[in-house]
């Protein structure tokens, strides 16, 4: 499981870039470049991280599921993703 402190960090990234959102937009589209150095690192789209919603990890990540490889196919094999089942051929 990814660290607490990791999660709300990125969470606290997550708001930043929500805040932001509509300056960072503006200020590209100006093409003012200097006064977007000045906005906070945060503040780019970039630093968030996908993160799984159950555990927190972020490598092997599914984007479709928004969770990561472990989590599926516990949920997988439990049933508790619809229409998906295990394999067999």
């Amino acid at each position: 499981m990814g660290k607490k402190a990791w999660i709300e960090r990125n969470k606290r990234k997550e708001a930043t870039v929500r805040k932001y959102a509509a300056m960072r937009a503006e200020l590209k589209a100006r093409g003012d470049y200097e006064a977007l150095a000045k906005l906070p690192r945060d503040a780019s789209p970039v630093r968030v991280v996908n993160r799984c919603k159950v555990t927190g990890r972020r490598h092997a990540y599914l984007r479709k599921f928004g969770c990561s490889r472990l989590a599926f196919r516990e949920a997988a094999l439990n049933g508790l993703i619809p229409g998906v089942y295990k394999g067999s051929w």
